[in-house]
């Protein structure tokens, strides 16, 4: 004997459940698409940045490369060379 709140049971168990799972995986999928989304544009960024930081360290080194040079080749005329820069006006 059924009656009409076994008659609503029954059905929404036949047909709400899967719906509402359904509805509920496909907002799953679309978090998880999101999400490596994001790891991705992270992933682009911290690469670009670390590109970013070589260059610099390469730039920096070459200074450095530089000023041992001048040191090593020119150490005597060296302290003569810096205060005939400090005596020259900047533009």
């Amino acid at each position: 004997m059924l009656n009409g709140f076994t008659i609503f049971m029954l059905v929404f168990v036949v047909v709400g459940v899967p719906v509402i799972g359904g509805l509920w995986h496909q907002t799953y999928k679309i978090g998880l698409k999101h999400k490596e989304k994001m790891a991705n544009a992270l992933s682009a960024q911290t690469a670009e940045k670390a590109a970013q930081y070589a260059a610099q360290t390469e730039r920096l080194e070459q200074r450095v490369r530089v000023l041992e040079r001048i040191i090593t080749d020119r150490g005597v005329d060296l302290a003569t060379e810096i205060e005939s820069l400090r005596d020259t006006p900047l533009n």
